[in-house]
């Protein structure tokens, strides 16, 4: 699984802001919940695990003054932007929480983990490994997708999503056997695309989930939801859930 996700995200990576980017506002929006949770202040010990192409780095880091950003993908790290306030980690989660790739710091006071959580296959063993690198104080935030999207995606695709995506309250409820005190909130951003646009992103696989289908499923999804969306622009609700543990 590791590898097939790597491999996955080493082909978007040049490619990747071109997806995520789309709206400075969402962009935006999504780093303030992220660094208002999680309460980052300027001594604060940083790593942003999942990183990719440190789209949410940037944030942390002007708070912070520097991140350590975690991926196993090197193509995504080298998209990282240029300067001292980042400092690349190649590794994967699971490396990281069980001690096997150290990071700079013995301790952190502050651990993202975002929308990464599901490639993750021993997440109770994840989740122990990572609050067991938390200082006094230290917080933890999981920004996942709910167990159900509203997504304008092909039929295959959201069953398939159904089947795969891991709920949120049992990541809360790992988090408090690891010691964490936990709160679970969720927020929505209304997203809008150009029909246009938003088939090309489905064709370049902008999620890891449409990796698991063929071109040619891509290609027949994509006719399903062009005959099921006769509008020139799509508009739906992005909905995340935001799991925070903090060691106390």
């Amino acid at each position: 699984m590791q590898g097939e996700t790597r491999a996955h995200y080493d082909r978007l990576a040049d490619t990747y802001d071109e997806n995520w980017a789309y709206s400075p506002e969402f962009i935006r929006w999504m780093t303030k919940c992220i660094v208002d949770r999680l309460s980052v202040d300027t001594d604060d010990r940083v790593a942003d695990i999942g990183c990719g192409t440190g789209l949410y780095a940037r944030g942390l880091a002007e708070r912070a003054g520097r991140v350590a950003c975690v991926d196993p993908s090197a193509k995504m790290l080298e998209q990282l932007p240029a300067g001292d306030a980042y400092f690349p980690v190649q590794a994967s989660a699971e490396q990281i929480a069980s001690g096997d790739v150290r990071l700079p710091y013995d301790r952190l006071d502050v651990i993202l983990v975002k929308e990464a959580i599901h490639h993750v296959d021993d997440r109770q063993g994840v989740l122990h490994g990572l609050a067991g690198l938390l200082a006094d104080g230290g917080r933890l935030l999981v920004v996942m997708l709910p167990v159900s999207i509203e997504y304008p995606l092909f039929a295959d695709a959201l069953a398939l999503f159904e089947q795969v995506q891991p709920d949120p309250e049992d990541v809360a409820a790992a988090m408090r056997r690891h010691g964490l005190r936990t709160e679970l909130t969720y927020e929505s951003f209304p997203l809008s695309f150009t029909k246009t646009k938003y088939l090309a992103m489905v064709r370049s696989r902008y999620m890891s989930l449409l990796s698991n289908f063929t071109d040619e499923q891509i290609e027949r999804g994509i006719e399903q939801i062009d005959q099921r969306h006769e509008e020139e622009r799509l508009s739906f609700p992005d909905r995340f859930a935001f799991v925070l543990g903090t060691r106390v």
